[in-house]
C-alpha cells in the first residue's frame, strides 16, 4: 500500500514545482486577485463596518508577511490572498470617499446650477449635468453635489454651453434602483458620480450667468464639436464630434440604432481603439520623421523620443475628450505601453495589461462592474495573447498590407473576445458585426483618426479643410456600412440576460487559461463551459413589478405580457430586452389582453376609477398593484408606490420565490433607507395569467 505521508510529500513537491514554474508570470494573477477583492466587496449584502475592515487589513498584512516568509514555496499564494484583501479595502475606501448628499424625496421647484456636461438621454432629449447646485428651501449640506436634468419641450431662451449658470423650474428625484432584482443598479452608478438627483423640466431654462471662463477646457470641447458638425455636416459631422471630443449630441436616434445593430457603436466611445490609433499614429509619424534624419537616427534613441511625444498627445486627447472613465482607462493602458518603450520593455505584454488593470481598479474600483472596463480589457488581453503567439510565425508583408492586416485581425479578435460580455450587458449581438467591423475599422484606423490629427495640427494655420474633407469621406463610408449591415435580415440577435454569476465565472475561467503556465491552464475551460451552461439554463422571472407600481409584467406562452402599452417605457424596454424579446411595449401589452383568462391572478389598477375597483380586486386576487396610494381593505396585499419604496422592483421566480431589489442590493451606502416591507408571501401563488382593468 502507498504510504500516505510519502504521497502527501510527492503532492507537496509537485505543487511547489507548479507554483515556482509561474515565476515571471505572476503579475497577471496579482491583477486578477485585486479584481476578485473588488468584486467581493460589491457583492457583500451588508456594508462592512470599521471593525471588519480593520480585521481584513490585518489579514492582508499577515498574508504579505507569510508570503515573504514562504517566498520559496507557497509565498505566492499568500500574496495573492493579501492582494485580494487589499482590493476589497480600496473599494470600501473609494465608496466612502465619494459620499455626497442624495435627495430623499421627490422635489419640485426652482433649480439653479452650473453646466458641467451636456449629453442626450435615451429618449433623445438634451440633458444637463449641473454642479454648484441650489434648490429652493434646501440647506447646502442637504443639496446634491451634482444633479442631471433633461430638457423637455421647446427651449427658446437657452443655448447650453459648459460653464453657464442656468435656472429652471423642474422635477428631481433620487436615482432609481434596478428595474428588476439583480439588474443594473443606477443608484450605485450615481453614487460613484456623486449625483444626488435626476429629473426633468418642461418649462424653458434660463441663463442666470454667462460662462466666466472657469471651464475653458469644456468650452473648447463644445466649440470643436460645433465646428466639426458645421464644417463636415450631416450625421458624419455628429460622428466626427463624438470621435474627437466625445460629444454625441449631433447623432440622431436612427443612426445610433444602425450603429448598435451593426456592432459599430464602439467607434463612438473614445476608448482603447481611438486612444491607441491616435497615440500610434503620432508615435509612428515622429519616429518615421526622425528616421529620415540620419545623424539623429544613428546616434540617438528616436524610438523613445517618439514615445515621449506620443504620451502628451494622448494626455491632451484625454483632456479634450472630457475624461470619461472609458477614456481614462484607455489612456492608462496607452501610457503603460509607452512607458514600457521608454524602459526598453516590450509594449504589448500581459504584464503591461495587468499593470494598467491594477492602476484603473485602484483609482476607480467601481469600473470593474461596467461593460466598458470588461470589454476593453477582454479585447486587449485577447489581442496580446494571440499576437504574442503569432510572433515569429507570420509571413513578412509589405508595410501597408501588414498594417491593414493587423487592423483586420485586431477587429476579429476583439469582436470575439467582447461578444459574450456585450451580450450579457446589452442582451443583443450584431450577427454581422464582424463584417461591419472588417469594413469600417480599417477606415477608422487608416483614414479618419490620422486625418483628425492632421486637422488638429493644421487648424491654427487655417489649412485643415482638406483633412476634414477626407474625414467626411471616411465617416460617410462607416455610416453607409452601418446602415447596410443593420438592414440585413437577422442582423440583430436578441439574447436573454444571464444570472449574475455567469460573467464572473466565464472571465475567471478564461483568465486562468491565459495566465497559468503549463498544462493545468486547461482547467479554466471547465468554469468557462459551466458559465455558458448556466446562461442557457437561466430562467426569467414569471412576474415582474416595477418600483413605481406603474407596470407589471407576467410570462405567458407568447412571451412577457405587460399591463400597459405606455408608461414606464424605460422599465418595459429593459424587461423585454432581458427576456430576449423585441423592445415593443405595445406588442407586449397586447399579450396581456389576450391572456386575461382568470380572475385569480394579479391585478394592476391604474387610471380613472381605480379607487372604486380596489375592494373587488382584493377579493378575487392574490395581490393588487397600483400606481397610486389608494385605500385598500385589511388583509389585502396592496402594492402601492409607498409600499414599493420599501421593496424596490419585485420578481417572482418560476418556482414561486419572491425576490425584491432591496434584497439583491443589500444594505449598502447607495441604497436609500426604507421602511418595513410587507409580507409578500401571497405573490408566490400567482401562477395564472394576469388580469387588469384599465
Amino acid at each position: 500500500m502507498t504510504d500516505p505521508a510519502a504521497l502527501m510529500g510527492v503532492m507537496r513537491t509537485r505543487l511547489i514545482w507548479a507554483l515556482q514554474s509561474q515565476r515571471g508570470h505572476r503579475l497577471p494573477f496579482v491583477a486578477v486577485a485585486f479584481g476578485v477583492g473588488v468584486g467581493a466587496y460589491f457583492s457583500l449584502p451588508v456594508e462592512p463596518s470599521i471593525r471588519v475592515l480593520s480585521a481584513i487589513a490585518l489579514a492582508a498584512l499577515a498574508a504579505f508577511a507569510v508570503g515573504y516568509w514562504l517566498r520559496e514555496t507557497f509565498g505566492g499564494v499568500a500574496v495573492v490572498l493579501g492582494v485580494a484583501c487589499l482590493g476589497l479595502l480600496i473599494a470600501a475606501l473609494r465608496t466612502h470617499s465619494v459620499a455626497a448628499p442624495v435627495l430623499a424625496f421627490r422635489y419640485y421647484g426652482a433649480i439653479e446650477g452650473r453646466i458641467v456636461k451636456i449629453d442626450r438621454s435615451a429618449s433623445d432629449k438634451m440633458r444637463l449635468t449641473l454642479d454648484r447646485v441650489r434648490l429652493a428651501n434646501m440647506s447646502p449640506d442637504r443639496t446634491p453635489k451634482y444633479v442631471r436634468v433633461s430638457l423637455h419641450g421647446a427651449q427658446p431662451y437657452l443655448a447650453p454651453a459648459p460653464g453657464q449658470r442656468v435656472m429652471m423650474t423642474g422635477h428631481l428625484s433620487p436615482p432609481n434602483g434596478p428595474t428588476e432584482p439583480g439588474g443594473f443598479d443606477f443608484q450605485r452608478h450615481a453614487w460613484f458620480q456623486s449625483m444626488g438627483g435626476v429629473g426633468y423640466t418642461r418649462t424653458p431654462a434660463l441663463l442666470a450667468a454667462p460662462d466666466p471662463g472657469e471651464l475653458w477646457l469644456q468650452s473648447l470641447r463644445a466649440n470643436i464639436a460645433a465646428g466639426l458638425a458645421d464644417r463636415i455636416g450631416g450625421q458624419a459631422g455628429g460622428v466626427a464630434a463624438a470621435v474627437a471630443v466625445g460629444d454625441r449630441a449631433g447623432i440622431d436616434a436612427p443612426t445610433m440604432e444602425d450603429l448598435r445593430a451593426s456592432n459599430l457603436a464602439h467607434l463612438l466611445a473614445i476608448s482603447g481603439l481611438h486612444m491607441g490609433l491616435l497615440a500610434g499614429f503620432v508615435f509612428m509619424s515622429v519616429r518615421g520623421g526622425l528616421a529620415m534624419i540620419s545623424p539623429l537616427a544613428l546616434r540617438y534613441p528616436i524610438k523613445k523620443w517618439a514615445a515621449l511625444v506620443a504620451l502628451p498627445a494622448a494626455a491632451f486627447y484625454l483632456a479634450l475628450s472630457g475624461g470619461s472613465v472609458a477614456t481614462q482607462r484607455a489612456f492608462i493602458q496607452v501610457a503603460v505601453m509607452l512607458a514600457a518603450i521608454l524602459c526598453d520593455r516590450r509594449a504589448l505584454t500581459l504584464r503591461s495589461v495587468a499593470i494598467a488593470a491594477l492602476i484603473v481598479l485602484a483609482w476607480r474600483p467601481e469600473a470593474l462592474l461596467g461593460p466598458g472596463f470588461q470589454m476593453s480589457f477582454a479585447a486587449t488581453t485577447a489581442m496580446v495573447v494571440i499576437f504574442s503567439g503569432m510572433r515569429g510565425h507570420t509571413p513578412r508583408l509589405p508595410m501597408g498590407v501588414a498594417q491593414v492586416s493587423a487592423v483586420l485581425m485586431s477587429s476579429i479578435i476583439a469582436g470575439a473576445a467582447t461578444a459574450p460580455i456585450s451580450a450579457a450587458h446589452f442582451n443583443q449581438i450584431g450577427q454581422y458585426g464582424v463584417l461591419a467591423n472588417l469594413l469600417s475599422v480599417p477606415m477608422m484606423g487608416t483614414i479618419v483618426m490620422p486625418l483628425m490629427v492632421v486637422a488638429a495640427v493644421l487648424s491654427p494655420f487655417g489649412l485643415e479643410g482638406v483633412a476634414l474633407w477626407g474625414m467626411a469621406l471616411g465617416l460617410d463610408w462607416i455610416l453607409w456600412v452601418s446602415a447596410f449591415v443593420a438592414g440585413l435580415d437577422g442582423a440583430l440577435r436578441l439574447i436573454p440576460a444571464p444570472s449574475n454569476v455567469v460573467l464572473p465565472l466565464l472571465c475567471l475561467g478564461c483568465l486562468w487559461c491565459i495566465a497559468w503556465q503549463g498544462r493545468a491552464r486547461w482547467i479554466g475551460v471547465v468554469p468557462a463551459i459551466a458559465a455558458f451552461a448556466l446562461w442557457a439554463a437561466t430562467p426569467r422571472p414569471m412576474v415582474l413589478i416595477s418600483a413605481s407600481g406603474n407596470l407589471v409584467g407576467v410570462q405567458t406562452s407568447q412571451g412577457r405580457a405587460l399591463s400597459k402599452p405606455r408608461g414606464d417605457g424605460f422599465v418595459a424596454q429593459n424587461w423585454l430586452a432581458a427576456d430576449g424579446l423585441p423592445k415593443d411595449q405595445e406588442q407586449a401589452a397586447a399579450r396581456w389582453s389576450m391572456d386575461a383568462e382568470t380572475d385569480h391572478g394579479l391585478v394592476h389598477l391604474y387610471g380613472r376609477g381605480a379607487q372604486d375597483r380596489v375592494a373587488q380586486a382584493c377579493r378575487r386576487s392574490h395581490a393588487v398593484v397600483a400606481n397610486k396610494d389608494y385605500d385598500a381593505p385589511e388583509g389585502c396585499l396592496f402594492l402601492s408606490p409607498t409600499v414599493l419604496r420599501s421593496t424596490g422592483a419585485i420578481a417572482v421566480t418560476q418556482d414561486g420565490r419572491v425576490i425584491t431589489s432591496r434584497q439583491t442590493q443589500g444594505n449598502r451606502p447607495w441604497v436609500p433607507r426604507a421602511g418595513q416591507a410587507p409580507d409578500l408571501a401571497p405573490l408566490q401563488y400567482v401562477r395564472m395569467s394576469p388580469t387588469s382593468r384599465p
